[in-house]
């Protein structure tokens, strides 16, 4: 194709590849997303069918997220070392394995095994998807590239719940082949989970079709290849400006992960592992995960909680979009500052409906979908896209490795502790506490997170040393 072309022409077709790349790479959030949820409908099919003790049970469900702590920590090195595509590869073909293995599991030792497989597909899908995406989306749409990944795995949660749901209604449906009627009607759990391999074969086949992160290609002093994908991201004139800033930052591979524990990026670290801490112990997996037993308990019956937490699914979706459509205009700080808010004060309400008593009617669901909501637009998406950005480029792979590894560590302690606290303090302390450890993520975005809408990450990145040597700032 002639370089000399129409710069209305060269636009849309720089967009459309770029949305194109950005949705294959978003994948690994519907993945994450789809695994996650749909335990929920196998675990009681599970212990049936392998007679399981509470303690194998709990095993079953939780042995996944030991695998996503070991891929976080592998990830980012990997990452570094060999580029964010071949670390995406290598996490679509644990999801396929892990699916396609527990659908055929022949004992319950076999099941965990790939359930762990699973789970290590998670953890490095859930560091590497969203820091691809960072690292190749224009400073101008980064915010909504990346919460494109939120998005991605809002909906997996959600087809998880509509999936499990049509699989185990269709069960008895008669199937030819043993092995079908397995699958499909006597142990329909292994259709669930199997289902899983559908997605990670197309995601699989897609990432051999995008490229590799400019950012890590300039990392590794292959300018020329950086430069044709920036090119054809956002044209030549940004893709040379682009390549400037990284030169002058000077950023080599060999920088090593203690560079972040120095005071320049000091604040950058904090950022790092706390707010995706706070994101998980504000209690949104104990809503996913234990919708149906808080709803129960505010009175609803079993079937209208499992239609509540559908509608808090297709909630927590729809509400994404929100960020979509407004982090690259409005700025990262006003969706925390309005979500936290917002988030807070449901939590405080909900705790409140319980501590009196008035669990009839819709008042407790409207409240819960009111905290999905804001979670939704705020923590959710703008988590993954302020950590995706603080980061020095040399270390951006290990350095998010270890905010993604903060992340897990709330998540485990909220899925943990959340049954224990529903039964020893009840709903109402429960939800007062999750917004007590909700409130600190203000004072977090008040004092510590800049404004980054449509700033480079190399610009980022001198906004920490200039701030640390009181030059004059480059973001305001």
């Amino acid at each position: 194709m002639s370089i000399a072309v129409n710069n209305t022409a060269t636009a849309q077709k720089s967009n459309i590849y770029l949305y194109l790349v950005c949705l294959v790479a978003a994948l690994g959030g519907f993945l994450f997303g789809f695994d996650t949820a749909v335990i929920s409908g196998t675990i009681s099919l599970v212990r049936t069918d392998f007679n399981l003790s509470p303690v194998s049970e709990g095993w079953f469900v939780s042995c996944a997220l030991l695998g996503c702590i070991l891929g976080v920590s592998f990830s980012g090195k990997l990452s570094d070392k060999y580029g964010r595509k071949i670390v995406l590869i290598i996490s679509a073909i644990l999801f396929l394995a892990s699916a396609v293995g527990c659908m055929f599991s022949g004992s319950f030792t076999t099941l965990v095994i790939f359930r762990l497989i699973g789970g290590l597909g998670i953890g490095v899908a859930s560091m590497v998807s969203p820091l691809y995406i960072s690292e190749f989306a224009p400073s101008r749409l980064r915010g909504m590239m990346v919460s494109l990944y939120q998005l991605a795995l809002t909906i997996g949660i959600v087809l998880a719940y509509f999936s499990n749901a049509y699989l185990a209604n269709h069960a008895s449906e008669t199937h030819s082949g043993d092995m079908m009627h397995k699958i499909f009607s006597a142990e329909v759990w292994r259709a669930m989970l199997g289902l899983g391999a559908l997605p990670a074969g197309i995601f699989l086949l897609c990432l051999f079709l995008v490229p590799e992160s400019p950012r890590w290609l300039l990392l590794k002093g292959q300018e020329q290849k950086a430069t044709d994908i920036l090119t054809k991201i956002d044209g030549a004139h940004a893709a040379s400006n682009e390549i400037k800033a990284f030169k002058e930052q000077g950023d080599d591979n060999s920088t090593s992960i203690k560079e972040l524990f120095t005071p320049v990026y000091r604040k950058a670290l904090w950022i790092g592992l706390l707010l995706p801490f706070l994101s998980q112990v504000c209690g949104i997996n104990a809503v996913i995960y234990y919708g149906p037993r808080i709803l129960e308990q505010a009175g609803f019956t079993l079937n209208n909680a499992l239609g509540g937490q559908v509608t808090i699914g297709l909630v927590n979706v729809v509400f994404t979009f929100v960020a979509i459509f407004t982090v690259d205009k409005w700025g990262r700080r006003p969706l925390l500052f309005a979500g936290v808010g917002g988030a807070v004060l449901s939590l405080v309400v909900i705790g409140a409906l319980f501590a009196l008593g008035l669990t009839s009617g819709p008042w407790i669901l409207i409240f819960i979908l009111a905290f999905i909501s804001c979670f939704a637009f705020s923590f959710g998406p703008v988590c993954w896209v302020v950590v995706g950005e603080i980061f020095p480029n040399a270390i951006r792979g290990k350095a998010m490795a270890l905010a993604t590894l903060s992340l897990w560590v709330g998540n485990f302690l909220v899925g943990q502790l959340t049954p224990v606290m529903l039964e020893g303090l009840g709903s109402a302390w429960t939800f007062w506490l999750f917004a007590l450890c909700c409130s600190p993520a203000f004072w977090l975005t008040w004092k510590l997170i800049p404004e980054t809408k449509g700033r480079s990450l190399e610009n980022i990145e001198a906004y920490w040393k200039d701030t640390y040597h009181k030059s004059p700032k480059i973001m305001k």
